[in-house]
Parts: structure tokens; C-alpha cells; sequence
């Protein structure tokens, strides 16, 4: 890896390191109780880093959202030629939904208490929206690019997209409100089976 890929590695690391951090400090401490200051130092670096980065903490936090969202979207890109489309979106959802999300903690109640806390803050939900939009945004390219659509004059990649993004919140505020939570693999192969099988009624 040349001079250039290690300075971007390093940097997309760091960004990383910030976001989980930022997410870590709010579910133990809460939102109010969480500077910058604080998530600069639990990543190890400067507060003028962090700005390198971010503009607030709330942006810090929703990062991982859209780097989920893109994730997911390029997995999709990389599905077979010909694979079904809610075949491979199921298939880049399981790829890309994780996003190396900290071992252990999804079995931790007070890291899921806190994490319901968080989602549910007042003063994220326009980050959570505006990352939701770039989310879509990701998600309707690939599926453009999929099918040989144009998102411009085309209803399905939008729709798709749509359809994808209220599938991805739907599992994350089951996998918080279940009782034990149950595996991620488990909640997305239902949803998006029922989507593929073109949502039937429930029995």
C-alpha cells in the first residue's frame, strides 16, 4: 500500500474510532452528559481532530448509520448478475448490516438500554433523519445500477430504497425491544423474506 492508501486508511480508522467512541460514552453516560472533549480523548486524539471529522457529537454518533447504508449498498453491487433483487439485497443486508459492531455488548442489557435511550434522543433525530436520507440515497444508486434504472424517471430504485430503509430501521428497534434480542441474522432473513414474498398477511 503506497504512501497515499495509508493516509486514507488511516483517516477512514480514525473516523471510526470517533463514531464508536461518541457511541460508547452516550449509551454508558447519556447524550447531555457526553463533549466532544470526552469522545475526543476516548478515541485518542485531539478535539481539533474531532472537528477534522464532525461538526457535533450527534453527527458523530449517527455516522455509523450511513457507513452501514453504505456498506449495505456496495455488498448489493457485488451480488451475482441475475440474483433476485430481494435475494441479493437480503444477502448484502446480512454482509453489510453489522458493521463489526462490538463483541459481546449485543448481549449486554444495560448496553441495549442504553442504546434504546440513544435512538430515541430528541436531539439526534434530525441527524438520524438526514443520514436516513443519504442512506436511501446510496441504497437507490445500487439498485439503479442493479437494474438499469434511472432513479430521475424511474419509481423502483426509489422504491426499493424506501422499502429497504424502513426494513433496516424496523429490525434495529425489534432486535432493542425483544425479550431476549434476537440474533440480527434472524430478524433480517425474516424481514426481508416476507418483503420478497411480497409481504402476505400474517396467519
Amino acid at each position: 500500500m503506497d504512501a497515499k492508501g495509508l493516509r486514507e486508511r488511516k483517516k477512514h480508522e480514525t473516523r471510526i474510532a470517533l463514531s464508536w467512541a461518541a457511541i460508547r460514552l452516550t449509551v454508558e453516560r447519556g447524550f447531555d452528559n457526553v463533549r466532544i472533549e470526552d469522545i475526543a480523548a476516548e478515541a485518542g486524539v485531539s478535539t481539533r481532530t474531532f472537528s477534522n471529522y464532525f461538526g457535533s457529537k450527534g453527527e458523530a454518533i449517527v455516522a455509523r448509520h450511513h457507513d452501514r447504508a453504505r456498506a449495505i449498498a456496495a455488498a448489493l453491487r457485488e451480488r451475482p448478475d441475475g440474483e433476485p433483487i430481494w435475494e441479493a439485497v437480503t444477502q448484502a443486508a446480512l454482509e453489510g448490516f453489522p458493521l463489526g459492531e462490538p463483541t459481546g455488548q449485543a448481549a449486554d442489557r444495560s448496553w441495549i438500554e442504553g442504546l434504546r435511550l440513544m435512538v430515541a434522543e430528541p436531539a439526534l433525530q434530525g441527524e438520524f433523519q438526514k443520514a436516513g436520507a443519504a442512506a436511501e440515497a446510496e441504497f437507490a444508486t445500487a439498485v439503479a445500477d442493479r437494474t438499469g434504472t434511472d432513479p430521475a424517471r424511474d419509481i423502483y430504485p426509489r422504491l426499493v430504497a424506501g422499502v429497504v430503509g424502513a426494513a433496516l430501521n424496523v429490525v434495529t428497534q425489534q432486535w432493542l425491544v425483544a425479550e431476549p434480542p434476537p440474533p440480527l441474522e434472524t430478524l433480517l432473513r425474516d424481514v426481508f423474506g416476507r418483503l420478497a414474498a411480497g409481504l402476505p398477511e400474517p396467519r
